[in-house]
C-alpha cells in the first residue's frame, strides 16, 4: 500500500527534524525517502520483499534486507530517535515483542495499523461478512494481515506492557480523528516511548 502525501507529512510531525530513523517494513521507501528529503533525517530501512528493496535503492534509501520475525539484534538499545512501524504490525506473528523490541532500539516508536472498529468494519461483521476496504483491501481468504486490532486493543496493549503513549490519533479521509476514535478512525496512530 502507498503511502499518501497526508500521510507522510503526520508521520513527518512526529519525527524530530534530523532525527535517525530505522523504518521497519518499509515497503518501496517513500517514507523514509520524504523523511530524508524534507526532514533532514538518515537511517535505514528494513524489508524483506526483494522488488521493494530494488525500489528503496533506486531512491537513494539504505535499505536492510531482515525478516523481522527474528527480531532487531543486529541493532543496539538506542540506536534510533525514531523507530517507524507504518502498516506493519497486523503482519507480524510476534507483534508484542517486536514493539518491544522498537522502544528498545529507538527513543520512540510510531506505530499506525488498520483500525477494525472503525464502523464501517463493524457494519460488515454485523452482516455476516469480514469488511474490504482501502486500509484492508483483501478478502478473508488471501490477506497478508495474521492479526486485525482495534484502538483500544492497542491502548490496552501499550498499557500491559507500562509503554508511555505520548500521543494517540485516528486518521479518516485525510483527516485527524481525535473523538470516538475508536469508531471514526479508519487508522490508528500512536507514538510511544518506553517508561523510565
Amino acid at each position: 500500500m502507498s503511502t499518501s502525501l497526508f500521510m507522510k507529512q503526520t508521520i513527518a510531525s512526529l519525527v524530530p527534524y534530523g532525527s535517525r530513523v530505522l523504518d521497519l517494513g518499509c515497503g518501496d521507501g517513500a517514507l523514509l525517502a520524504y523523511l530524508q528529503e524534507e526532514h533532514g533525517c538518515t537511517g535505514y530501512g528494513v524489508e524483506i520483499d526483494d522488488a521493494n528493496i530494488a525500489v528503496c535503492i533506486q531512491r537513494g534509501v539504505q535499505v536492510l534486507q531482515l525478516n523481522l520475525e527474528q527480531g532487531l539484534s543486529m541493532f543496539e538499545d538506542n540506536t534510533f530517535d525514531v523507530v517507524l512501524q507504518i502498516d506493519t504490525l497486523q503482519h507480524l506473528r510476534n507483534a508484542e515483542t517486536m514493539l518491544k523490541e522498537t522502544l528498545r532500539v529507538g527513543k520512540t516508536g510510531i506505530i499506525t495499523f488498520p483500525n477494525f472498529a472503525h464502523w464501517f468494519n463493524r457494519w460488515s461483521v454485523l452482516n455476516g461478512r469480514m469488511p474490504v476496504t482501502p486500509q484492508l483491501p483483501y478478502e478473508w481468504y488471501d490477506t497478508p494481515n495474521i492479526r486485525v486490532g482495534t484502538f483500544a486493543d492497542f491502548r490496552a496493549l501499550a498499557a500491559k506492557n507500562h509503554f508511555n503513549v505520548q500521543q494517540s490519533f485516528g486518521i479518516t479521509e485525510e483527516k485527524i480523528i481525535q473523538h470516538f476514535v475508536n469508531l471514526r478512525s479508519v487508522v490508528a496512530v500512536f507514538q510511544l516511548a518506553a517508561q523510565q
